[in-house]
């Protein structure tokens, strides 16, 4: 009996620590921030160059460690599935690739990020206005089929997209005119025009979208308290939900999503899960260490975590609980 109410105690005033989550150094010698995962998760790729390698390319270590190799000769911007290189260039033309067959295709960028579906058969990209105010400068999305002509489907000011939900529809923020307030977080269906807001605040920051496209996960800052804070909401249907907790988020799969919360008094950063189906927070353990900068990602399985240590600047990884 007494042991069950110091358990219930201790769960009631959070008291249960965390435990230190064992990870693996799978890059040394400060090397690579920003490495992203292979489709398959079970490697990661980074940009390097001599003098630690001989030439400059884009470069693999295995999830596990182990011998870096060299996967791609040529630097460029490669699509999520690798099915495409994307090499910008001087002017307005960006050239894209198919890998498996090197058939190319421009088009006219201006050197914008492409987004692509995830197919990887669809694309969009956005153009800005280069001078004045950034909230009244007018963006211009426009999509395109591989192989195909761009076809503008929205003009908004100070606009961004954000991502495929599926195949035809866009998540994308913007102001509905130049001189409006807030800013609206909206989907656009690309082949009818129809557009469903999903929130309209004075800032959304770090707009980040699920596996599968149902959920999004959104930060408001600057505005109003009762606008402010971290948010969860479904993309075809649902109101806002406030997970009342601040830090840098990443989704794991399609129904929950990884948060090392802020921890400004110093200490091993912690990692915690929330499930949008149940509604509820689990703490997975702590680090053992902090993130540099926010440099971390969920391999596409979501079964791995790699982060750059703000320890020694190694790059590491960690089985998810």
């Amino acid at each position: 009996m007494k042991r069950t109410l110091l358990a219930l105690a201790a769960l009631l005033l959070g008291a249960v620590e965390a435990a230190t989550l064992p990870s693996r150094a799978v890059l040394s010698g400060e090397c690579c921030p920003g490495v992203v995962w292979t489709p398959d998760s079970r490697a990661l790729l980074f940009l390097d160059g001599p003098p630690a390698r001989g030439s400059t390319g884009i470069y693999s270590v295995p999830a596990t460690g182990g011998e870096v190799t060299r996967r791609f000769s040529s630097v460029a911007f490669f699509s999520p599935s690798l099915r495409w290189a994307v090499r910008p260039g001087a002017g307005e033309a960006t050239t894209l690739e198919r890998l498996t067959d090197g058939r190319r295709f421009t088009l006219p960028t201006y050197g914008a990020d492409v987004t692509w579906t995830a197919a990887e058969t669809r694309l969009a990209y956005a153009r800005s206005d280069t001078s004045g105010n950034y909230d009244r400068r007018v963006t211009r999305v426009f999509v395109a089929d591989a192989f195909g002509a761009p076809r503008l489907v929205a003009t908004l000011s100070g606009g961004s997209i954000h991502g495929w939900l599926d195949d035809t529809t866009l998540l994308l923020s913007g102001k509905p005119s130049a001189a409006a307030r807030d800013r609206d977080l909206f989907t656009l269906n690309t082949r009818t025009g129809a557009r469903r807001v999903l929130r309209s605040a004075l800032n959304l920051r770090s707009v980040t979208i699920s596996p599968g496209g149902r959920q999004v996960a959104y930060t408001v800052a600057f505005d109003s308290a009762a606008r402010n804070g971290l948010w969860v909401q479904g993309t075809a249907s649902g109101s806002p939900r406030e997970l009342s907790t601040f830090g840098s988020y990443r989704w794991r799969d399609a129904n929950r999503l990884l948060l090392i919360p802020l921890n400004a008094a110093g200490g091993p950063h912690t990692l915690r899960q929330y499930d949008v189906t149940a509604n509820a927070w689990k703490t997975l353990g702590d680090l053992g260490d902090q993130v540099r900068l926010a440099d971390w990602s969920v391999s596409p399985d979501g079964r791995l975590l790699n982060y750059l240590s703000a320890r020694d600047g190694n790059v590491r990884v960690l089985t998810l609980p």
